[in-house]
């Protein structure tokens, strides 16, 4: 991820670095000790050895100190290299075809030994293939140049990066445990967010974990792109939804449109900045509307949303590489931290509204994610569970979720309520009839759809049915 910046720090900070106009496309052929090459001419534009093999030649100088020296050569290409007409080594195996050809890694270092170097111009030859590309790049070849060797240190880059994606993944873990209990919407869009972030930091810094094939940056490259533009449209949802419910479709739809047509932009870090400016944009837009109604969060929301579409515009590359890990902990984990709260909260409330209401045998006691309420229990027509929740269905034709398992409800509400199913417990209060429906039968109710009576519970139902009065 921090290809950009150490580049262009050698190439700005060292005299060595080569630039494409400093290269000669030649005609080569290996010879019996060197490369013999002919027909040279200046490189107009970038280095592009994908679908061909090139032979390229220029003059690097010593770089300045003491210590040892390499020549660097970074991008999606095979390579081997001479210096001074001395063989340094090779990078896979370039070759004429893609049969021919075995892929090096995307980050070679050629080490230099101290008697190969001259005083003053050092003529340096490459031969260079790329028929292995999983995706075409506008700039294949992202640097070469001779610097002291071995590369520079990135341990306090990914120490910071690292930091940031154990916090996503713990703001990813935290936030899916909340949707467990509550089944909230942001809380879902939260857990999500928070874990595209974290698997991008981790993306971003694969080329400093493991010396990978050239082919896997152009997939590293689009997963990177998919990550970001998957955040963005993401963003927009959980902004839109907080602020601006009422524009969440066209908004959102408008944003995957948006976001979609970057794949259209050249070369991939500017398809991510542009996804993720698009959804920084978006999601301020959304922000604004809330600002204007007055929505409680919406003031902070906006500013720190424009202050980091502020630093995409003045330093694009680091948003893309590292402010954008930084912008979505700081989203995140406040946010995470606020629900923890209001969850404790709202937990102790649950527990004095449930105690309050033991005196009230003829209510039911309801905890959703909308707080607790007090049902009449002669006002549930039917309770269907699913999995550790329930839903009540309501004489008014209301649903609810209820946190509770159909066997502790089973065992708590009074004899009027009757398990007909694995899945379903009726009031019989509302019950009008009982019809066969082949080896099973289905329970008929003044309000809403039949319920389906199991086979081992008929004769239950129709006993209970038979009896003289059934009261709640």
């Amino acid at each position: 991820m921090w290809r950009l910046l150490l580049i262009a720090i050698l190439l700005t900070a060292l005299p060595t670095g080569l630039r494409a106009q400093d290269w000669q496309s030649c005609r080569g052929e290996q010879g019996v000790a060197a490369p013999v090459l002919r027909d040279c001419q200046a490189v107009d534009g970038v280095l592009d050895p994908q679908g061909r093999a090139l032979w390229l030649r220029s003059i690097v100088r010593r770089p300045d100190g003491a210590g040892p020296a390499a020549l660097y050569v970074v991008g999606t290409a095979s390579s081997e290299v001479w210096l001074n007409g001395q063989r340094l080594g090779a990078n896979g195996r370039p070759g004429a075809s893609a049969a021919t050809e075995t892929p090096g890694r995307y980050e070679a270092a050629f080490p230099v030994p101290e008697h190969l170097w001259r005083p003053g111009d050092n003529p340096v030859v490459i031969h260079m293939s790329s028929f292995h590309g999983a995706v075409r790049l506008d700039g294949p070849i992202a640097g070469i140049v001779a610097a002291p060797y071995p590369w520079p240190s990135r341990a306090v880059p990914l120490a910071v990066v690292f930091t940031l994606a154990g916090a996503l993944f713990a703001a990813a873990f935290g936030f899916a445990v909340i949707h467990g209990l509550r089944r909230t919407g942001s809380s879902l869009a939260l857990a999500t967010l928070a874990g595209i972030a974290g698997l991008q930091a981790i993306l971003e810094s694969l080329r400093a974990l493991a010396p990978y094939a050239y082919p896997v940056h152009g997939w590293r490259l689009v997963g990177i792109w998919l990550l970001t533009a998957a955040f963005a449209v993401l963003l927009v949802s959980y902004v839109v939804e907080r602020f601006w419910p009422q524009a969440r479709r066209p908004l959102i739809a408008f944003a995957m449109v948006a976001v979609g047509a970057t794949v259209f932009a050249p070369g991939f870090d500017l398809k991510s900045l542009l996804a993720l400016m698009v959804g920084l944009s978006l999601a301020a837009t959304a922000a604004g509307v809330g600002v204007y109604r007055r929505r409680v969060g919406a003031r902070l929301t906006l500013a720190y949303l424009c202050l980091f579409m502020a630093t995409g515009l003045l330093f694009p590359a680091w948003l893309v590489d590292l402010s954008y890990f930084l912008f979505a902990a700081g989203l995140v984990l406040p946010l995470l931290m606020a629900e923890v709260v209001r969850l404790g909260r709202d937990d102790q409330q649950r527990e004095i509204a449930l105690t309050r209401a033991a005196a009230r045998p003829n209510c039911l006691t309801v905890a959703s994610s909308r707080g607790v309420q007090r049902i009449p229990l002669k006002d549930i027509v039917s309770i269907v569970g699913a999995d550790d929740y329930v839903e009540l269905r309501l004489t008014d034709g209301r649903k609810l979720l209820h946190a509770a398992r159909l066997d502790r409800l089973e065992a708590e509400l009074p004899a009027g309520f009757l398990r007909v199913h694995r899945s379903v417990i009726a009031n019989l209060t509302h019950v009008l009839g009982f019809e066969r429906d082949g080896s099973r039968g289905r329970l008929l109710m003044d309000e809403g759809e039949p319920l389906p009576i199991s086979r081992n519970r008929l004769s239950t139902v129709r006993d209970a049915l038979e009896a003289p009065t059934v009261s709640t």
